[in-house]
């Protein structure tokens, strides 16, 4: 497990936010010079906690779209079958994200479509795919309440020291 410091957490902390900072500002905002940054950006990439960066696209200004989740709860609870499922969802784009859950549905996915209809003929190839489907649940975004922001790293570390930190 990789220790975290404080300025760690900072550099965390502002490229959730800010993914295309410059390297210089990224050094200025978390009060080091270049060559320490660099070092400790490598450390947090090499260890697997920046994974990426990414853009936040206003996808609205692009194209028409709905956006949807779907809670799927699968007729059988073997590996074999999550398996099944999992790789059925991967091959559709569409499918922008997915998460396996516990307490009572077994997935919940987001759909990104051009409209109700591509949505239903996705589902649709989805359960002629026998996925193992028993049965979903569509729930249509109407609007953006509150979009991703950077996680709460001082709530989810509490209240330890910097010394007492491991990540």
């Amino acid at each position: 497990m990789l220790k975290l410091d404080d300025r760690d957490l900072k550099i965390l902390s502002v490229l959730s936010t800010e993914g295309r900072i410059a390297k210089s500002d990224l050094a200025r905002k978390v009060n080091l010079t270049a060559t320490p940054l660099w070092e400790r950006l490598k450390r947090l990439e090499d260890a697997g906690i920046v994974r990426g960066y990414r853009a936040d696209i206003a996808l609205a200004r692009i194209a028409p779209h709905v956006e949807i989740f779907v809670t799927v709860e699968l007729a059988a609870h073997t590996p074999a079958h999550f398996q099944a499922f999992e790789a059925a969802v991967a091959r559709f784009d569409a499918i922008t994200a997915a998460w396996s859950l516990g307490g009572g549905i077994d997935y919940l996915l987001h759909v990104v479509a051009r409209d109700i209809d591509a949505y239903q003929r996705m589902m649709d190839t989805l359960l002629e795919a026998r996925a193992g489907i028993a049965r979903y649940f569509t729930y249509v975004v109407t609007r953006a309440v509150k979009s991703p922001g950077a996680p709460p790293f001082s709530e989810l570390l509490g209240a330890a020291g910097p010394a007492e930190r491991a990540g």
